[in-house]
């Protein structure tokens, strides 16, 4: 592993949340919870304070989008159902989402970090890797320099993690939030990763979890002691070598500034299997959900997409995929969303949904949108 090398995973903090706040400052501290399709905050006549509803008002089956770090401690996180979150957080604060203005806060962000240190690999709308390495400055001030930087440009603060890597960075950033600095060294990796459970690495998703488990692998030190045969026989051969690997904390992965996608997907597993129709409401809002955050990939990386499609994976573990080529390229959330449901009619809906995802395919550079595309209206199953 090259350990010359200085990578930082920069994560905002709660971004969706704090975002909210910069509109609801009184509601800095308290548990806050942003999601569901029926939020909405009024204003009191008599004296202009706002009135903001609460989870224990909720009715529908709507879905977590994001939680502050005070709702997160009562146990309510980004996935988990309104209702359930209401029962655990009843006296939480329910925000609707806004989507345009989390987008216009990430643009901000990236710019201020770009002013300091410009090799920046962008991961999504509130975390990017960025390579230090070739900044001639001392690895704690830029780090702190960078965070100062993003906080005058956006007034929001964010968690940054430095090692020789990408994995062990994001990793590190997780683990003083929110507002941490974590710089890890190679030989801290005993210390600092490997206490730390499996599923802290990213790619080891909660199937993978459940099968270490099973072979009572639990933290990361258990998998670096685990023969990789052992690994290679239960994983196969890529993933067994994949997880040895990446248990010592190996990973030469590059920043890389710019590519040429082929596709650009979304999906989210389920905390439980969710029933096609007594969860209909809440599939299709994280269907929703996910083409909003595919269409901001596509614009922000710059690209349109000609071919949509879905995933989906039931309760048996069957994966199941479609598509559908459109007659013209499409980047707008509402475009997506119609030709992901266009996709999901043709889907035999006979057991629980585990996963859900969207696809774009057939990218290409993003030019002037069509105004509307027409699709058949016809009776969607979510």
């Amino acid at each position: 592993m090259a350990t010359d090398r200085r990578i930082a995973h920069l994560d905002m903090d709660a971004f969706f949340a704090s975002v909210e706040l910069l509109s609801y400052p009184e509601l800095k501290g308290k548990a806050v919870v942003v999601g569901g399709r029926n939020a909405s905050v009024t204003t009191s006549d008599a004296d202009g304070q706002h009135q903001f509803p609460t989870l224990s008002q909720y009715t529908g089956r709507g879905v977590v989008t994001t939680s502050t770090y005070e709702a997160r401690a009562l146990g309510v996180f980004s996935g988990m159902g309104l209702m359930k979150s209401a029962a655990l957080a009843p006296d939480a604060i329910l925000l609707p989402a806004n989507f345009e203005a989390y987008r216009h806060y990430s643009r901000l962000f990236k710019a201020a970090v770009a002013s300091v240190a410009p090799h920046i690999e962008d991961r999504g709308i509130d975390e990017i890797y960025i390579d230090l390495t070739e900044i001639q400055e001392k690895t704690e001030p830029l780090a702190r320099r960078i965070k100062t930087a993003v906080f005058e440009a956006t007034g929001l603060s964010c968690s940054i993690g430095i090692s020789p890597n990408k994995l062990l960075s994001k990793i590190c950033s997780d683990l003083e939030k929110p507002d941490g600095l974590t710089i890890l060294q190679t030989d801290h990796i005993q210390h600092r990763i490997w206490p730390l459970a499996a599923k802290k690495i990213n790619g080891i998703g909660p199937k993978a979890n459940e099968k270490l488990a099973a072979l009572n692998i639990h933290t990361i030190a258990d998998l670096a002691a685990a023969p990789i045969d052992m690994l290679i026989s239960h994983f196969g051969r890529s993933t067994g070598v994949w997880l040895n690997q990446v248990a010592q904390g190996i990973d030469d992965r590059p920043v890389v500034t710019s590519s040429e996608p082929k596709s650009i997907s979304r999906e989210t597993t389920f905390e439980r299997d969710l029933h096609v129709k007594h969860d209909r409401a809440m599939l299709s809002e994280v269907l929703t959900n996910l083409c909003i955050r595919l269409s901001d990939d596509l614009q922000r990386k710059g690209y349109a997409s000609r071919t949509i499609g879905i995933k989906l994976k039931f309760a048996d573990f069957q994966v199941i995929t479609r598509d559908i080529t459109l007659p013209s390229d499409i980047s707008q959330a509402t475009h997506i969303r119609k030709a992901a449901g266009e996709c999901l009619r043709r889907v035999p809906l006979l057991q629980r949904i585990r996963l859900i995802g969207v696809r774009a395919g057939s990218l290409s550079p993003i030019s002037e949108e069509p105004v509307a595309l027409r699709y058949e209206q016809v009776n969607l199953p979510f």
